[in-house]
């Protein structure tokens, strides 16, 4: 990543990579930069110096969870304002429901689509 790549950037955090594969080949076929956390813990701290244009968070991670990684992104003043995207496979009604509880502006459930996702992504970064 240049100093002058001046294309969104994307932090997502799953701790399957294989998942973390797909996700960046597609968003960077949409035109995006991505970078990777295993964790919550990573991605909280990679959200809180690389101030990304948008989150992507697994739900079951080790350390901080997305659920709880959500809730401590909304309460940050400098990361309350950064959009979420759950991308799980929880695909409980109540987990759907904390999800949106917990401030994240989208809930994806896998198995996803690439282009569900850009859409997504495209959606929520035009109404930033």
């Amino acid at each position: 990543m240049t100093q002058q790549d001046n294309r969104p950037l994307i932090v997502c955090a799953d701790d399957d990579g294989d998942i973390r594969e797909l996700v960046l080949f597609g968003l960077e076929s949409f035109g995006y930069r991505v970078v990777f956390a295993a964790d919550g813990t990573e991605a909280l701290r990679l959200a809180q110096t690389w101030h990304p244009a948008l989150l992507i968070l697994d739900v079951a991670m080790p350390g901080i969870d997305g659920f709880e990684l959500t809730r401590l992104l909304r309460d940050d003043e400098a990361t309350s304002g950064i959009p979420v995207v759950l991308l799980t496979a929880r695909v409980q009604d109540a987990d759907v429901a904390r999800g949106k509880d917990l401030g994240a502006n989208a809930y994806i459930t896998k198995p996803f689509a690439l282009d569900e996702l850009g859409r997504e992504v495209r959606r929520l970064l035009q109404a930033a």
